[in-house]
């Protein structure tokens, strides 16, 4: 069976819990033709990226899906480029706060993810779940994971991606989007298995 990295982050900005983590804590251990390895990434510059990339070394995935929190967004969103570029509107959890730094010095602009995004998106559509593709992973260190994974992967037979979620219900002011952790779920379940 193939292996399928699939990371989320630990609470950041002030937040007692990362939507991202919680529901891929509670993934299945297996989907399709999918063997899941789960891990929790800190939401440091650098670091996070690192961390998952010394795990995949140590796993050999097939693929490997990012998840984060994206608060303020509707549905759950598989984004379509990783740009090369650290701004941080607020500290990461090492109180770091990068402006108009690169993710990789002299690398590419940008990388398109590897992963099936338009099919995800479809599948999740069916599944009656609030999605869409995103076309901005932001700047923060969502973007600095994708990128870095992309980068290391390019030309590999390697999948890689990010997908935001919108904030938990509990996490929400008035008006803010969220959706309920058991649709989360449900919605990465149903883009695992659109791969």
């Amino acid at each position: 069976m193939k292996k399928l990295l699939i990371t989320g982050f630990d609470p950041f900005g002030g937040e007692t819990v990362n939507p991202s983590w919680e529901a891929v804590k509670r993934l299945p251990d297996t989907i399709g033709g999918y063997e899941l390895i789960k891990l929790q990434l800190p939401t440091v510059f650098g670091r996070a990226a690192e961390t998952l990339l010394k795990k995949a070394a140590a796993c050999g995935p097939a693929a490997i899906i990012s998840v984060g929190q994206a608060g303020g967004r509707k549905g759950i969103t598989p984004e379509v480029v990783g740009i090369n570029l650290r701004e941080a509107g607020i500290p990461d959890n090492q109180g770091n706060q990068p402006v108009n730094v690169p993710v990789v010095p002299g690398g590419p602009a940008a990388y398109f993810a590897t992963l099936p995004v338009r099919d995800m998106v479809a599948a999740m559509k069916e599944a009656g779940l609030p999605c869409g593709l995103s076309y901005s992973a932001g700047a923060f260190v969502c973007n600095d994971v994708l990128y870095t994974v992309l980068n290391h992967y390019q030309g590999t037979a390697v999948q890689a991606g990010f997908i935001h979620v919108p904030f938990l219900p509990e996490q929400a002011a008035e008006g803010v989007p969220s959706l309920p952790l058991e649709e989360i779920v449900r919605g990465l379940e149903a883009a695992i298995k659109a791969m």
